[in-house]
């Protein structure tokens, strides 16, 4: 940039007009624009896959890793988060996302957070709960898919690598997302 430009002042007006100007296809990202709105909604191979494997899933009846999170809360809600616990959340996460690393402020981090202000705590009573940490776990993560028996397998092993006991909780993560899996094999 000159100097002079450096020293002109921003015309919004000018900026928009710019704008508008670019083309709506960037990046290999089609994208569609509603003017009177100002709302660009995009939508990529990737993401147009998931939302119809989404779909699927749904119309199916099957149970996704999600579900399976939020069936944990029925069956274990009132036990406190351990770090066992926030390893198979992660493990579910992960494999419910197809990412390799937790998101901030999804159900993996909050339940990572929980079981290390647990760790501190003395009292149970003022312990965070799975309920607390896994309740609308299916709307948290930004994408879903099925339970299969390697996501199964994949959540429990996290769960007993990281239990003092190498156990899992009989009714807890693991248990759900297993459950999960063997329902949606019948199908």
């Amino acid at each position: 940039m000159s100097e002079e430009q450096l020293q002109k002042p921003i015309d919004c007006a000018d900026v928009k007009g710019e704008a508008e100007k670019i083309s709506t296809t960037e990046g290999g990202i089609k994208t569609t624009e509603d003017k009177e709105k100002g709302v660009v909604a995009e939508a990529s191979g990737e993401q147009a896959e998931r939302e119809v494997n989404q779909k699927k899933v749904k119309s199916e009846g099957i149970i996704t890793i999600g579900e399976a999170l939020e069936a944990a809360v029925l069956t274990a809600g009132n036990k406190p988060v351990e770090w066992s616990d926030a390893a198979a959340i992660q493990a579910a996460e992960v494999r419910a996302t197809g990412r390799t690393n937790i998101m901030p402020g999804g159900v993996a981090a909050s339940a990572q957070s929980a079981a290390t202000l647990n760790a501190r705590v003395g009292s149970d009573d003022t312990k965070t709960t799975l309920a607390d940490v896994l309740t609308g776990a299916s709307s948290k993560l930004p994408s879903d898919k099925a339970a299969t028996r390697k996501d199964a397998e994949g959540v429990t092993g996290a769960e007993m690598r990281n239990d003092p006991h190498l156990t899992t909780y009989p009714t807890g993560v693991a248990a759900s997302v297993a459950a999960a899996a063997r329902i949606n094999q019948s199908k």
